[in-house]
């Protein structure tokens, strides 16, 4: 974050911070000048089709932005800060400096827009501009429209209430005037009178009509609770945009106030000509609507600055704040550069490639969506859920309505985006020769591992790497099934058996001993590397084991045992256990019985003690397991004992306050003991019909593990399957 700052801004709402500007812009110049224009050509039904076709792209990318805004908290910079946390700086920055020259360039059009439409007035009331009026009044508008956003947005957000109502009386007139005038059975179909192009020509002139839908997520920086402003505010707006766009149509078609024929025809006619008062509502609704889009241009451009220069993209300066928490100096350049854009003169071409700008923008949202699906990060717990096949499918819409726009222009956007990430990246895969396919993998495989060197690792992209320590693998192989659903087969499994004696002094078969366990996975449809180690100690081969597994970043964090058939095996563990922990290595020790074979699950019980013990790793441990197949119907339940009935309602209030914090759907329970039973006891009445109970490991004093080893014995007897966990990983304490 920038060190500049020296004020605080006000928070926005839902209504005020994302809704308004988001369904102002959506209600914008095409609804007024092109929406008779459109029925005119295509007649009813397909001008239903197209509305629908074009909001259904918008309203699947409004859930994919949705989706990852409700499991991160969104900071400044709105599209560009959810991409850039989801594909890296470097997609971030190939989107962000394309998104802000789109922002300031759409304040020029908008302004230049407004100035055309006070042109229209006059002329329709007698009057003219001189030639240098229109220029004159797009400039004056980029210099209030910027003084009042670098002042404050709050002031510049409500302006936005007069004009929210004028749009809303606009349509009301529409209607109202519609009604007074008699009906007509509607054109069902499409005549092309001015548009002989075809349908697709006239889809693409009212495509970009539901684009605005993103100038409430520009907001994010400013909003109280982003994660849930965003998704609330987009989709209700889209949804709002959607329904106005399918009810002027039909107002349009059935009414007796304008023919088909001057529908047809572009222009503001069809609006004055049905609207009650005529021009007064309508002019006053288009302008406040034009407004609208202006301020968020100039709202959002500078705050997408901003995040582009916190994150090193842009002079550190840029990020600089007023003393009313504004992007002072980003706003100013933005008008600035509104203004240059000005002498541009016409801007007609340069709208249609800014447009297509905004759509790569969509096809970058909606793919970031469905990576996050498909690489299923722990982390990534939205509480809205989009499968990813959905978001693809909004990506491919974008796409096709680039092409269909310009394209051209899409190519050339394409490779101005590309030319940005190849120069943030600044490192390049080098080719390498030999074996096509042995070459090919072999430097994807060494190129990942060396760029996941370079990557800090965070919480968030913490998953559980396990060495299962075996001793016949046949016979453990629900414990290896288990520790494969722990990672969804996207983690790292390797299946350990620690052979003890001497190299120098037997002759062993290590490769066949790991050719025979690949076989007995492969029999069992499980993946997991195999590896066998000699060692004079079984203790200390566990421990370098366990110490040297994996390679980098991919090295094991967590090590795992199956039940020994004596207490001494289980106090050996417990020794290996307590060194590990020393070296960030956790400890599963599982009590399984005949847990692949029972088919689907129902029930996952998860003792707590406490985030702080074990929790997190037992919450998250259980959340992986529920993510496979056979578990997916399964419920987690958060169980607790309290001796005092006082304590019950708080208690369960923490865990439920747990469950919401970490987005993961489980059940809180809280059993009072206050009969004097065991806890062992309470643990068996409670969870024996559970498929599989989670409990925490603590680590015994030394000297004590054969007492400690009794206690495990006791607490898993009665219960079908239990999992002791023990965390001492760098996750400890930080289940996001």
């Amino acid at each position: 974050m920038s060190t500049s700052k020296v004020g605080t801004a006000p928070k926005f709402g839902t209504f005020l911070g994302v809704f308004t500007p988001s369904v102002l812009t959506i209600l914008g110049l095409v609804l007024y000048l092109r929406m008779g224009w459109v029925v005119g050509n295509l007649g009813l039904p397909q001008t239903i089709l197209v509305v629908l076709i074009s909001s259904s792209i918008t309203f699947i990318t409004a859930l994919s932005a949705s989706a990852i805004s409700t499991n991160i908290r969104i900071g400044v910079g709105g599209e560009y800060y959810m991409i850039s946390h989801s594909l890296g700086l470097e997609f971030g920055g190939a989107i962000g400096i394309p998104l802000y020259l789109c922002r300031t360039l759409s304040l020029t059009f908008y302004s230049f827009g407004l100035a055309e439409g006070v042109s229209l007035m006059l002329a329709n009331m007698g009057e003219s501009l001189p030639a240098f009026g229109v220029p004159a009044i797009a400039a004056a508008i980029i210099i209030i429209a910027t003084a009042l956003s670098g002042k404050s947005a709050s002031l510049a957000l409500k302006l936005q209430i007069p004009i929210m109502i004028a749009v809303a009386l606009s349509i009301a007139a529409l209607i109202l005037g519609a009604l007074s005038t008699g009906f007509r059975a509607p054109e069902m179909v499409s005549t092309y009178r001015t548009a002989p192009q075809g349908f697709w020509y006239v889809f693409a002139i009212f495509f970009p009509a539901v684009t605005g839908f993103t100038a409430g997520i520009g907001m994010s920086g400013d909003l109280k609770n982003s994660s849930k402003s965003i998704p609330k505010g987009t989709m209700l707006a889209v949804i709002t945009g959607l329904a106005i766009y399918i009810i002027v149509p039909v107002v349009f078609s059935v009414t007796n106030a304008v023919g088909f024929s001057d529908l047809a025809q572009p222009g503001v006619s069809a609006w004055t000509t049905t609207a009650l008062l005529g021009s007064v509502l309508v002019f006053a609704g288009m302008w406040g609507a034009i407004l609208s889009s202006a301020f968020g241009s100039v709202l959002t451009g500078p705050r997408v600055l901003q995040a582009l220069s916190e994150d090193g993209l842009a002079p550190r300066f840029l990020s600089r704040l007023s003393s009313h928490g504004q992007p002072a100096v980003a706003t100013w350049i933005t008008g600035v550069l509104a203004l240059a854009a000005v002498l541009l003169g016409s801007l007609n071409a340069v709208a249609q490639f800014v447009t297509i700008l905004f759509l790569t923008l969509y096809v970058i949202i909606n793919f970031s969506a469905a990576v996050e699906k498909l690489v299923r990060d722990p982390s990534y717990r939205p509480t809205i859920n989009v499968p990813w096949f959905v978001s693809i499918l909004g990506s491919v819409g974008a796409i096709f309505v680039m092409m269909l726009l310009n394209p051209l222009a899409c190519l050339i956007a394409i490779i101005v985006e590309v030319m940005i990430y190849l120069i943030l990246r600044r490192r390049a895969l080098r080719k390498r020769w030999g074996d096509v396919r042995a070459g090919f993998w072999f430097a994807l495989t060494r190129y990942a591992l060396i760029k996941l060197e370079d990557q800090k690792q965070e919480p968030r992209n913490w998953r559980p790497n396990i060495t299962v320590f075996t001793e016949e693998i046949e016979e453990e192989i629900d414990m290896v099934y288990l520790a494969t659903c722990f990672n969804q087969k996207m983690g790292v499994v390797s299946v350990c058996r620690i052979y003890e004696g001497r190299l120098s002094r037997e002759n062993i078969d290590i490769e066949e001993m790991e050719s025979s366990m690949r076989k007995v996975l492969s029999a069992h449809d499980i993946s997991a590397f195999c590896e066998v180690n000699v060692s004079p100690d079984f203790i200390q081969g566990a421990i370098d084991v366990a110490q040297i597994n994996g390679v980098g970043h991919l090295r094991s964090n967590t090590v795992m045992f199956g039940w020994p058939n004596d207490d001494i095996k289980l106090d050996l563990m417990l020794m290996i256990m307590r060194t590990v922990s020393t070296i960030g290595r956790s400890t599963i020790i599982t009590n399984l019985k005949d847990l692949k074979a029972r088919g689907f699950y129902r029930q996952i019980d998860i003792w707590w003690g406490g985030m702080e013990n074990n929790g997190d790793l037992m919450l998250l441990l259980a959340h992986l397991l529920r993510m496979n197949p056979m578990w997916r119907e399964a419920k987690i339940v958060l169980r607790s004992i309290v001796r005092n009935p006082a304590r019950k309602a708080e208690v369960e209030q923490s865990l439920s306050d747990t469950i919401s914090s970490v987005r993961i759907k489980a059940e809180a329970e809280v059993i009072v003991n206050d009969t004097g039973a065991s806890i062992a006891e309470v643990i068996t009445n409670n969870s024996q019909q559970a498929d599989i109970t989670f409990m925490g490991l603590m680590i015994p004093e030394s000297g004590r593990e054969h007492e400690y080893s009794k206690k495990l014995i006791e607490l898993s007897e009665g219960l079908q399957s239990v999992v002791f966990i023990r965390n001492a990983s760098e996750f400890s304490g930080k289940l996001l």
